[in-house]
């Protein structure tokens, strides 16, 4: 440890960024667990070993760079849709997107040194992912909590949130860091392992009783059927006029295919209808007319006023427009430039909603009565990535809806990342998520988390399922962030103070 701790900072930065890397892999798709944890006990190590709070930053940040660089590197495919006229832009994106991303964790780093324990670091890095959850409209992607996804420790989520997984980790990282710092302490170490095996073990065994299961669970009836729709049209080809009715024709296919049993609704992705939806007259009947009398949930886009929305609309059995969800929480850069009406009066109208060059954002999540199948809460594409915002709606939903377009992100590490979102909004709430995805993973997930049935990733098809049920209120969605929130700035109080008392 002492030859460790005379290292440069270079030299130090340079081995955070290779434990961040290494800390990433415990993300979907490798989820490689082992080196997840591996990589968070070296960043201990590493914070440890440093001398001085500014060490400490470019340290923290380092790994963050390494984390981030690895974890959000399908931020690039967007880019390469048109590598003639944006492929440049790609690099920028990710260095930028993950230098960003790890300034949270160099201040996490400088704030624990500068307090001066190791065990400030639990406090300091997980509110440090609190903190980019919420701030500039939040980004909590890769919350170091979703490691555990299908590891059993996953369950907790339903109790403590991400962020009390997230501290939880840390913590377990911290007691294991400490034990193993002396021969004297290697005696704990079986005392931090043992907790996590038992909570672990225990959240496999409730995975287990709910796959495919749910009258295990709850004692119920079967649910109703829902077939999603996936046309795996690639972005590169999804606008093009001459491919457009291609995929249109492929989607009102399998709207008309006939099944043993007939779904009791079918779910299009996001923006799979190539119209805006005063002009989609034509297109809207056609749909009905292949739905046969079945409901239909269909991504759209619509104008209102001067204001372009990415919609969510639901088709009645007799082809009429019963409701319409207008996504609230639109995805900056992409979905709209921050200060577009600024850029408009300055004559840049291609970053301006109103100008028809990115959208506008809706009311707000709200839930949509589906008649029999109950109370769905819509979400579209980037909505299912807030833990908070999902659980947010005082009335409980039955079932999610998620409808997306992961083709913005290639076929490498981003549609599975997506995915695991969704299962762990249905593990914090213990609510069912039903996902239909242009060109996949689209899934039927169960209230545990657990897919019950999909349609594996660039394959053209649709799916029947049944909808699993929900379970009772979790914890974490009646009570949300705030007992974590609590308890992190009572701790961080108590270390303040702790500062000031050694001064």
């Amino acid at each position: 440890m002492t030859d460790f701790a005379e290292w440069s900072t270079r030299r130090k930065m340079l081995a955070a960024l290779l434990g961040g890397a290494v800390t990433g892999l415990g993300q979907a798709p490798f989820s490689l667990i082992g080196l997840a944890l591996i990589g968070l006990l070296a960043g201990f190590v590493l914070f440890q070993s440093t001398a001085s709070v500014r060490q400490a930053a470019l340290t923290g940040w380092a790994f963050g760079v390494g984390y981030f660089t690895l974890v959000l590197s399908w931020i690039v495919e967007p880019f390469l849709v048109d590598i003639a006229r944006h492929g440049w832009m790609a690099p920028f994106a990710l260095v930028g997107m993950a230098g960003g991303m790890a300034l949270f964790w160099g201040l996490a780093f400088g704030l624990a040194r500068w307090q001066g324990r190791a065990v400030a670091l639990v406090v300091f890095w997980t509110a440090a992912e609190v903190a980019r959850t919420y701030i500039l409209t939040g980004f909590p992607w890769g919350l170091l909590g979703y490691v555990w996804l299908d590891a059993g420790l996953d369950q907790m989520a339903a109790h403590i949130g991400p962020h009390g997984l997230t501290l939880l980790t840390l913590a377990g990282i911290w007691a294991l860091h400490a034990a193993l710092q002396h021969p004297k302490r290697l005696f704990l170490v079986p005392a931090v392992v043992l907790p996590f095996a038992g909570m672990a073990g225990f959240g496999l065994v409730q995975a287990a009783l709910s796959q495919g299961h749910p009258s295990i669970v709850t004692q119920e009836p079967p649910r109703s059927v829902v077939r999603l729709i996936q046309p795996n049209a690639p972005q590169h080809q999804k606008w093009n006029p001459q491919m457009i009715p291609g995929f249109f024709e492929r989607n009102l296919d399998f709207t008309a295919t006939q099944a043993v049993r007939a779904p009791d609704l079918i779910i299009w992705p996001e923006t799979a209808v190539p119209y805006l939806l005063s002009n989609a007259d034509g297109a809207l009947a056609q749909i009905s007319a292949a739905a046969g009398g079945i409901p239909v949930v269909l991504g759209i886009q619509r104008r209102v006023d001067d204001v372009y929305h990415n919609s969510l609309v639901v088709l009645n059995a007799d082809g009429t427009v019963g409701d319409i969800y207008d996504k609230s929480h639109l995805v900056p850069f992409g979905e709209y430039v921050p200060g577009g009406k600024l850029a408009s009066m300055l004559g840049l109208n291609g970053f301006a909603a109103q100008e028809g060059f990115g959208f506008g954002p809706g009311t707000g999540l709200r839930l949509l009565d589906l008649a029999q199948l109950g109370r769905a809460l819509p979400l579209i594409c980037y909505e299912a990535i807030f833990p908070h915002e999902v659980g947010g709606l005082k009335e409980r939903a039955d079932w999610m809806l998620q409808i997306t377009n992961d083709a913005w992100f290639g076929d490498l590490t981003g549609p599975y990342q997506h995915l695991a979102l969704a299962r762990f909004r249905a593990i914090e709430q213990g609510v069912p998520m039903v996902r239909a995805a242009n060109t996949g993973v689209s899934a039927v997930i169960d209230a545990r988390g657990q897919i019950t049935a999909s349609l594996p990733l660039g394959v053209a098809g649709y799916l029947d399922a049944e909808l699993p049920h929900r379970l009772p209120p979790t914890l974490y969605g009646r009570s949300g962030d705030w007992p974590i929130l609590l308890l992190l700035i009572a701790a961080a109080a108590f270390l303040f103070k702790r500062r000031r008392v050694s001064d």
